[in-house]
């Protein structure tokens, strides 16, 4: 009677998972998710405070419609973008911009009002406290707090109390008065402590071109 041989079964070999994760590795896991969590709660933040600022901006452009102020007119660059609004001065009467019409642009940030806006002529205008740009340098513009060269105190500067209205009366007593102590133009008032003609010759042409562009 043949003898029958049993093979020895070879041992299934045994798949054990493994995870080997060094102490840093943790550690970079932990702070990879505090970071998406943050920008989670800054999109958050800068989300509602968008929307906050649309409804007061939406508020203020209402309101200036239905109750227009002498001086300025004011609208929006493209209807579908509340932030960013064009207006026109109209120079002050009595004073060497009287006649003119100046155009700007009044650019929002999206915490605004906790901020201020930005104001750019886009009309050509000559004034000690206007960069050649454009853009407007007054103490109700500048960021809250202390100013680091000292010429402005700091309830001069923006605070969330403004508007649209404040911010363009205040323009337009700019207009009125310069202020040469701190000047962003600095050769316009040097012209205008020194060679007051010569000032009144440039901003005479400047009122005309603004004419001519009507």
């Amino acid at each position: 009677m043949p003898t029958t041989t049993t093979k020895e079964k070879s041992p299934v070999p045994s798949f054990e998972p493994s995870i080997n994760i060094k102490p840093n590795s943790i550690a970079v896991i932990s702070l990879s998710l505090s970071l998406s969590l943050w920008k989670l709660q800054l999109d958050f933040l800068s989300s509602a405070m968008a929307s906050q600022a649309c409804l007061l901006l939406q508020k203020q452009l209402k309101d200036l419609c239905k109750h227009p102020v002498d001086g300025f007119s004011a609208g929006l660059v493209d209807e579908k973008n509340i932030f960013e609004w064009s207006v026109t001065i109209i120079g002050p009467p009595d004073t060497l911009y009287e006649g003119g019409f100046f155009n700007a642009i009044m650019s929002f940030p999206q915490n605004y009002p906790n901020s201020p806006p930005t104001v750019r002529f886009t009309s050509d205008i000559w004034h000690p406290n206007v960069y050649t740009d454009g853009r407007v340098c007054i103490s109700i513009l500048h960021p809250p707090g202390d100013d680091p060269s000292g010429y402005e105190l700091a309830s001069e500067r923006w605070t969330p109390v403004h508007t649209v209205e404040s911010i363009m009366l205040s323009i337009i007593s700019m207009l009125s008065g310069p202020n040469d102590e701190s000047p962003a133009n600095v050769e316009a008032a040097k012209e205008w402590r020194e060679k007051r003609d010569e000032f009144k010759k440039k901003v005479s042409r400047c009122v005309r071109k603004s004419q001519e562009m009507l």
